[in-house]
């Protein structure tokens, strides 16, 4: 219960997502209901971005001690700080797609950006537009329905890039925290490099690859690119399809076997990973 109000039978008590290492948690999704009438947005440990889902819902909803009118639109979104809540009053049931994102990796991107403290503070906001954001959105709710075909490594990435254009929306100071042209050293990159190399069959995530690097996640990122001339996800997803090419060709193992020894969440996965990169099925290339 929230000062008397239910929390939503989907949206379950919040745990802490700091504790575990490396393999805390950056951003999550859920798919929340909003009842129709008075509802306070259930406090959560987590930054949370509510993105609408559906038809227009007139709203009035409690800011600045002042009571204001509006309507919610698909892909709107509203900023909710760890911590705190939003009071609405809604016209009728309601649904919002929820981005919970880690404090920690909030304060650690802003650091690297070179943020003053003033403005590495979420603030809170209601009924903003933004493509990007919505982009993000959209695409962590097709990642959480396929049971995140793409692993931590793709989900921390949109974790990086939410992070980024909050700042950017928020921010008129934005900084990267790397110099331009700067990549990573040849030798660490060896290591990183390595390091997948040896791991590719497990669910990477950016902090352990950071870690091997010894960068914090939110400077490793952009070094890497700059290095490889591409994102850390796609290197990673461009091996994998690679590896699994070459144990196909081998033709010594089936091709359940080949996708979960080459990282992929399933053999259905690597099938539409290769057809993107390559052109042609696993099957075909165990033909050929």
């Amino acid at each position: 219960m929230l000062d008397g109000f239910p929390r939503p039978p989907c949206y379950p008590i919040p745990v802490a997502p700091e504790s575990g290492g490396n393999r805390s948690v950056l951003l999550d999704v859920l798919t929340s209901p909003v009842p129709k009438g008075l509802f306070p947005s259930p406090v959560d440990v987590r930054h949370v971005l509510c993105l609408h889902v559906g038809t227009p819902v007139p709203v009035s909803y409690r800011t600045d001690n002042r009571e204001r009118d509006g309507v919610r639109l698909h892909g709107q979104f509203c900023v909710v700080p760890a911590g705190s809540s939003t009071r609405w009053v809604v016209s009728a049931p309601a649904t919002s797609l929820l981005l919970r994102l880690s404090p920690s990796f909030l304060r650690e991107t802003a650091h690297a950006m070179g943020l003053s403290t003033l403005d590495a503070d979420l603030a809170p906001s209601i009924h903003v537009r933004d493509p990007h954001i919505e982009r993000i959105g959209w695409m962590m709710q097709a990642e959480d329905h396929d049971a995140y075909p793409g692993g931590r490594l793709f989900t921390d990435s949109l974790a990086s890039a939410l992070v980024a254009r909050l700042f950017a929306l928020q921010s008129r100071h934005v900084g990267t925290g790397v110099k331009p042209g700067r990549a990573l050293p040849a030798r660490l990159l060896r290591n990183v490099i390595e390091y997948i190399e040896a791991h590719l069959d497990e669910d990477l995530t950016l902090a352990e690859l950071a870690e091997v690097a010894g960068y914090s996640l939110s400077h490793f990122k952009p070094l890497f690119r700059q290095a490889v001339g591409k994102p850390v996800h796609r290197f990673v997803l461009e091996r994998r399809v690679e590896r699994a090419r070459a144990l196909l060709l081998e033709g010594r193992k089936s091709i359940v076997e080949v996708a979960f020894e080459t990282g992929f969440a399933n053999p259905s996965h690597m099938a539409r990973c290769m057809r993107r990169a390559l052109g042609v099925s696993p099957s075909q290339i165990g033909k050929s």
